[in-house]
């Protein structure tokens, strides 16, 4: 007599089992759940944001706490998108993000290609392509700015047996010209492989039958690739882009580790410019209203880019 309710209690859930004991729907139990997180997020992200917005419209100094603040109105925005050395900061920025992008897609996408066709040593190859990206940026810095060495850095070595130029002549990080592209070659470097894995994962989701129907249609590799291949890789490729560029838009620590902004300010990218703002001139109302352009603008381009991205999955 007692086996049988024994037994239903041993193979009942504990939602289930909890709405029997206390009553509980299914629905209060999973705020029960859901809610202390989504509490925590609201208190770790939504509080800071409007603290930040409120600051923006003041002259409030983190280092003169006990100074009376005044409200400034939109005097710290107009002041900011007046200011010609922000737009030097954010063309820094686009120089950045538009070439790591591109660099990162067409390498990344093409080591996918390869990757995914088998041959021996794959797992290999591709645990040693991937092996940049599970660096720390500060690590990643160092051992850079090692390599640009004039002096003794094998990168300048490299270019100089290509070219027949003098290696030290190569001045990657003390350049005008080269500090940028420096960055560049470095973030590329690193994080070509997680657009790698994105690109890889799409064409594994490639069903094996589709390309054997094109081939029974005698369908040439090329127009494979632009017909199948191409157009069912580009959601995962619009969704490594979405990624990068996020990132990219606020990068700086590895920038810092090589260049700190420099040469002068070629590579005083947006963050950066940011930060020295912040707590090199502790201008924190300015810096806060800096802050939330750059919030906004992030924020618009990413919802614009996602609404093409759903256009694009439901082709």
């Amino acid at each position: 007599m007692l086996d049988k309710p024994i037994e239903k209690m041993a193979q009942a859930t504990p939602a289930t089992l909890a709405k029997q004991v206390k009553g509980l729907s299914d629905k209060t139990i999973a705020w029960i759940f859901v809610g202390p997180t989504i509490l925590l997020l609201l208190a770790v992200n939504i509080f800071p944001l409007i603290w930040t917005i409120n600051l923006s419209f003041t002259n409030f100094r983190a280092n003169r706490p006990n100074k009376e603040v005044d409200y400034v109105g939109l005097r710290n925005y107009e002041r900011i998108l007046n200011d010609s050395d922000i737009w030097l900061n954010m063309q820094a920025t686009a120089h950045f993000l538009i070439w790591t992008i591109v660099l990162q897609v067409i390498i990344g996408f093409a080591l996918a290609w390869l990757i995914n066709k088998k041959f021996k040593g794959n797992d290999l190859w591709t645990t040693i392509i991937v092996l940049p990206m599970m660096l720390s940026p500060a690590v990643v810095g160092n051992f850079w700015t090692f390599l640009y060495q004039p002096q003794i850095g094998l990168f300048n070595y490299v270019i100089a047996f290509f070219t027949g130029a003098d290696p030290s002549t190569f001045e990657m990080l003390g350049s005008v010209n080269l500090a940028p592209w420096a960055i560049v070659i470095v973030d590329t470097w690193m994080w070509t492989p997680f657009v790698m894995l994105i690109c890889l994962a799409g064409l594994r989701s490639i069903p094996d039958y589709i390309y054997e129907a094109a081939e029974i249609d005698r369908a040439s590799s090329w127009r494979q690739f632009w017909t199948i291949t191409l157009p069912m890789v580009l959601p995962f490729l619009m969704l490594a882009v979405l990624f990068r560029g996020i990132e990219n838009f606020k990068m700086f620590d590895l920038v810092v580790q090589l260049t700190g902004g420099g040469p002068g300010s070629i590579t005083e990218l947006a963050s950066i410019n940011l930060k020295r703002e912040a707590f090199e001139k502790w201008r924190t109302g300015y810096s806060s209203a800096f802050a939330i352009i750059l919030f906004v603008t992030v924020f618009g381009l990413a919802s614009i880019y996602v609404k093409a991205l759903n256009k694009v999955k439901e082709r």
